[in-house]
């Protein structure tokens, strides 16, 4: 990557540090996903992507800069992406998934919190994450206190504007939330200089369902038994998916897809576990728990999680007239995501039991982040629910470090052999 450090240099690159996270990340991920066998051709790309990963796309945000353009950072699946689209600007969901950020974050926020607020946090404190260093604006929500509160700091080193996400799902919520989104329009017409139309708005719909469209067939593969893909490779993309050029993801997408397709015709079942994985996101680089389970005679095939169904779930409908008729649209679609900062929030456990039968899955991983107060709270509606639908059921709650992972093996290997 040497050739981008002048790059690196202007955007404001702790170059030293920068270089220390550059010397870890090939081992992890060379370790985590270049040892698994048999692995799809299509995966070449996404390998190429990460090996690449603060690079082509680096410069790629900064020659759309160059050109008059915008580049606005997000951390939440709620910042709807058609309009980040629809005013020509370019989104790209920031990482938070690695301790390598998390004594930067330290600095500046308590210990007892979830370590991906502290890792965002410590990425631009640190100044080692080229997206955040890319970004003019970072959008930011009221998913969780902590967050909340943290976007009242990160205002001192980057710009943030903070989109009010209801905390119910009443009539007056979704009212609330349509002209949270107006006001979101609005804002990003400022920033970028576009004027956000109809034509322009629709457009930002159909490449975003475009999305949702390859990551849905990509999940119905592993439906089929034996799963044509690892559940780590799975998780890869859906990180990938967060920041990639959308059009190029998609067409990569798809093609790896019908490669999948001819897998499944020649599948043999080894008679490993099917496991669900539900709860907290996966912000890249988190492989921990992926890593670990399929290291064992199992196999994720779902995550009920930001970085896997609630991502891409539910399209928004195109069909629509008016500015007004598509924000309706976008705010209906947004409204079924079923996150913990909701209350009640029922149809996570209802999506939960659905996707068990859906995906053929012998088991369910609660998995929560330390200090991330409303997943760790549902756990117990979660596994009553579960329980009386005879659904074992498990909870793990682990950070980013690998202190615990030998102990989280061995609950693993447990809950297998329950199974």
């Amino acid at each position: 990557m040497a050739d981008y450090r002048e790059l690196w240099s202007k955007l404001g690159i702790d170059l030293e540090k920068h270089d220390k996270l550059c010397a870890v990340l090939p081992e992890l991920y060379g370790g985590t996903y270049l040892t698994q066998k048999n692995r799809p051709e299509g995966m070449n790309y996404f390998n190429f992507v990460v090996a690449e990963v603060h690079g082509l796309r680096i410069k790629e945000l900064d020659e759309h800069k160059k050109s008059g353009g915008k580049v606005v950072g997000t951390f939440c699946v709620f910042v709807p992406d058609e309009v980040i689209f629809a005013a020509g600007a370019i989104g790209v969901g920031l990482c938070a998934g690695s301790q390598f950020w998390v004594e930067d974050g330290e600095k500046v926020l308590p210990r007892n919190m979830c370590p991906l607020i502290k890792a965002f946090m410590g990425a631009k404190v640190g100044g080692t994450c080229p997206y955040f260093q890319s970004c003019d604006m970072v959008i930011g929500e009221t998913t969780c206190d902590g967050k909340k509160k943290a976007w009242e700091v990160l205002d001192d080193y980057v710009p943030v504007y903070v989109m009010e996400l209801p905390q119910m799902k009443r009539e007056k919520n979704y009212a609330q939330w349509i002209e949270e989104i107006k006001e979101f329009i609005s804002k990003m017409e400022e920033l970028t200089g576009n004027k956000v139309t109809v034509d322009t708005l629709r457009e930002g719909i159909r490449i975003a369902n475009l999305k949702r469209k390859a990551l849905k067939r990509l999940y119905d593969l592993r439906k089929y038994k034996p799963s044509p893909i690892s559940g780590l490779d799975v998780l890869l993309i859906s990180q990938i998916a967060f920041y990639d050029d959308p059009k190029r993801f998609v067409e990569k997408l798809n093609e790896l897809c019908d490669e999948l397709d001819e897998r499944v015709k020649n599948g043999v079942d080894e008679g490993k576990k099917r496991l669900m994985i539900t709860g907290t996101p996966m912000a890249l680089p988190n492989w921990k728990l992926h890593s670990i389970i399929e290291g064992l005679n199992a196999q994720v095939v779902v995550e009920e999680t930001c970085t896997g169904t609630r991502y891409f779930e539910n399209e928004v409908d195109e069909k629509g007239e008016t500015i007004d008729d598509l924000i309706k649209n976008i705010a209906d679609r947004y409204m079924k995501i079923n996150c913990a900062c909701f209350t009640p929030n029922t149809g996570r456990i209802d999506d939960i039991i659905k996707y068990t039968d859906e995906y053929n899955v012998d088991g369910v991983i609660d998995f929560n982040l330390s200090f991330c107060h409303t997943y760790a709270v549902e756990h117990k509606a979660v596994e009553e629910s579960l329980k009386e639908k005879n659904i074992p059921v498990m909870q793990i709650e682990t950070d980013y470090s690998t202190e615990d992972s030998g102990q989280i093996k061995t609950r693993v290997e447990a809950f297998l052999e329950m199974l």
